[in-house]
């Protein structure tokens, strides 16, 4: 050990234990003094915009939209945890759920997810035709529901081969301007490795499977995900965290492009709706009007702006990307709270500047089936705001 001496040049064992503790505190100290004074990778530091306005103890809110008249409704999967109360419900604030589009209704629903409304104002809702614990086949669906008066309309049942047994039907988007009543499109993820566009006419009712497998819809190989502060590979056969093909999608202010991105991927991905939707064009001519949009993060909901911005949830930043209308990109929040951002909606009423969003978030990579059936989750399940202005 050292030796302290003194100026005589003594020993002082004593002293020089004394002096050694107080040396000892005094290089402990000091960092930890300076501590709060260090500067820190700022994406550590929660954005300050993002504010909680509901919590849920007992469901997990997936999907959002605000109707026309104002109303959030939301929607609560069953198809990984049941849960009690509605599956479709109208938010009234805080926890308060009214069932939507009634009490009667929720018997013909299995396990509402992604949802729009199109531009007359009606709500288009993903039925994903299973519930846990289910052995028959998944009988998924598109439920179309009018606000005004409540009221489920139409049921466009969704049956092989337009899905397949492994499908997972996750999320829709409208446009009113192609085909004679309009075209929906609907991005089916796949539970393993068979993602695809599916394309329906409203008019007929008849829908088709397009780009299947397309690397625009595929998950990317050996794509690696940060999920709660771990690091995982995307492993088709043997699942621990959410992953697959093309899950969030976005439709452009005027209808003529559809946007989307693979879960398991960092790329955004575009084609017009006018070929889309024509059901004379080959598959490779679909392939070839796809364009790359770059790379943008892990994607789940996508909501466009009034301007043409997109605005996405982004899993791995836990918060929201920004993409201006020229390609540019910004992160307008991020919060460790923001486990699994979800699905988005606008604040404000419809046609009017966003300045704020209201999101869903989740909490799938802490179910039990990426946990060797334990349960990770750690409730309640929140609703929030994130503020726009100065962003």
């Amino acid at each position: 050990m050292t030796i302290f001496r003194s100026l005589r040049g003594g020993l002082l064992l004593e002293s020089s234990r004394t002096v050694a503790a107080c040396a000892l505190l005094g290089l402990l100290a000091a960092p930890l003094a300076a501590h709060a004074a260090d500067s820190v990778e700022q994406s550590f530091v929660p954005s300050g915009n993002v504010h909680v306005l509901a919590r849920f103890h007992d469901a997990q809110p997936s999907g959002i939209v605000h109707l026309v008249d104002g109303r959030f409704v939301l929607s609560f999967p069953t198809s990984a945890q049941t849960h009690p109360g509605p599956v479709l419900a109208v938010w009234k604030g805080g926890s308060e759920l009214q069932p939507f589009p009634d009490a009667a209704a929720q018997k013909e629903l299995k396990s509402p997810l992604g949802m729009t409304v199109d531009a007359l104002g009606r709500v288009w809702v993903i039925d994903e035709g299973v519930v846990a614990g289910q052995t028959e086949p998944q009988t998924p669906a598109i439920i179309l529901i009018d606000p005004r008066t409540n009221s489920i309309i139409r049921r466009f049942a969704l049956t092989s081969p337009v899905v397949l047994p492994d499908s997972h039907i996750n999320d829709i988007r409208v446009d009113l301007t192609h085909g004679k009543n309009g075209t929906a499109f609907i991005s089916d993820t796949s539970q393993t490795t068979h993602p695809a566009l599916i394309v329906l006419d409203i008019a007929s009712g008849q829908a088709r499977r397009i780009l299947a497998e397309d690397q625009s819809v595929s998950a990317a190989a050996g794509h690696v995900m940060e999920v709660d502060g771990k690091l995982f590979r995307y492993n088709p056969d043997h699942p621990q965290m959410p992953q697959g093909g093309v899950n969030g999608i976005g439709l452009s202010v005027d209808s003529s492009r559809l946007f989307w991105s693979p879960f398991s991927s960092r790329r955004l991905y575009s084609a017009p709706t006018a070929v889309l939707s024509d059901p004379v064009i080959s598959e490779s001519g679909l392939s070839q009007a796809v364009r790359d949009e770059g790379e943008v993060g892990v994607v789940d909901g996508i909501f466009t702006a009034s301007d043409g911005s997109l605005y996405m949830a982004d899993e791995e930043r836990h918060g929201v990307i920004r993409r201006s209308p020229d390609g540019t990109l910004s992160l307008v929040a991020h919060d460790p709270r923001l486990i699994s951002p979800d699905s988005l909606a606008s604040g404000e009423a419809s046609n009017q500047p966003v300045n704020s969003l209201i999101m869903t978030v989740g909490q799938w990579a802490r179910l039990p089936v990426f946990h060797d059936g334990h349960d990770m989750q750690q409730r309640p399940y929140l609703i929030v705001r994130i503020d726009l202005k100065n962003r």
